[in-house]
């Protein structure tokens, strides 16, 4: 089970996106964007160059710069319509070519895109300026794309950044994401980042030296150190043997941990984990549990205190019954 709670934690946007590890994601035209197209003839005289034109700095024609229309394609003159979108501006070039082949001298293209609209990145959330910007050829990465946007003026370890891909998401707290390299991945087109601040807290109750609401002050806060936090087990009260943690977990968590939910349908499924800080290994296994916000932690007290309570109890009544028999003995001694 710990092995499992770790490795939910532990999974940041790297987990999440671990199909997507591409070194530089591959941008091509996409729908919108404003492409710009050059055709080159060997000499003047051709179908685009005109004989008089050998004075010209260059044998080449540009044509008007255009948008990718909502089928994909854009117009070039004596080539038609040329499928662009979905493809790397050399394909086009080589299909333009192809297509004029017969009918210009030795013809060459150049296929430029000059404003990315489809292949962008929005950031938005408690950042300097929410913004969307494309994506570049060489790559953009999560650090990349929150520098553009600006840093925010709350604690990075209240800070998280969620990436939003397709159906899928990951979150990550921004201290992890700057100390693990690994979950800087490049972006991809079309990716949201969204920055927020949470302060992240857990609840304490029972034998523990210290009741309330704690703060994590940290990326990453275990269950050993959350006992800390409350001031650990008061001696002569606490059973240091039924210590408990509350939380909603996954279901696919919990079938991961070999637990039978078939009886269960929600998909998020109210759990109970306990250790034993009787048994050193208890205190081993706790510092490996990732505690999560809006935890509950729970302090059981020992057999022997529950005993004395209930002889208090007793030992009040009787003396509350004995006492009712004396003030009833005087009232009747008055009268």
């Amino acid at each position: 089970m710990v092995r499992v709670l770790a490795e939910i934690d532990g999974e940041g946007l790297i987990g999440t996106f671990h199909n997507d590890r591409r070194a530089i994601p591959d941008v091509k035209i996409g729908v919108g964007d404003l492409v710009g197209v050059s055709i080159f003839e060997a000499s003047s005289g051709g179908l685009f160059i005109p004989a008089e034109a050998a004075s010209r700095a260059g044998n080449f024609v540009d044509i008007p710069i255009q948008e990718v229309d909502s089928n994909g394609f854009i117009s070039v003159p004596y080539a038609g319509q040329v499928k662009a979108a979905g493809l790397q501006p050399s394909q086009v070039e080589k299909e333009i070519v192809e297509r004029l082949r017969n009918r210009a001298i030795e013809p060459q293209a150049v296929v430029t895109v000059k404003e990315q609209r489809a292949n962008s990145i929005t950031v938005l959330g408690e950042v300097g300026a929410p913004l969307k910007f494309p994506l570049r050829s060489n790559g953009e990465r999560v650090l990349d794309a929150l520098s553009r946007a600006g840093a925010t003026a709350n604690k990075d370890y209240d800070m998280f950044v969620t990436l939003q891909r397709g159906n899928r998401d990951a979150t990550i707290s921004f201290r992890r994401l700057v100390r693990d390299p690994s979950n800087n991945i490049y972006l991809q087109p079309g990716d949201t980042l969204y920055v927020y601040a949470r302060a992240r807290t857990f609840l304490a109750f029972g034998a523990s030296g210290k009741q309330g609401q704690f703060p994590f002050a940290d990326d990453t806060v275990s269950l050993s150190e959350a006992v800390a936090k409350a001031e650990g087990l008061i001696d002569g009260q606490a059973d240091p043997q039924s210590i408990f943690l509350y939380r909603v977990e996954s279901r696919a968590t919990l079938e991961r941990m070999g637990v039978d939910v078939s009886d269960v349908r929600e998909p998020r499924i109210p759990t109970i984990y306990t250790v034993n800080f009787r048994e050193p290994t208890g205190y081993l296994l706790a510092t490996k549990v990732p505690m999560r916000n809006k935890d509950v932690l729970y302090i059981a007290n020992a057999g022997s205190v529950e005993l004395t309570k209930f002889l208090n109890l007793v030992l009040l009544g009787a003396t509350t019954v004995e006492s009712f028999a004396h003030t009833n003995s005087y009232l009747y001694g008055v009268n």
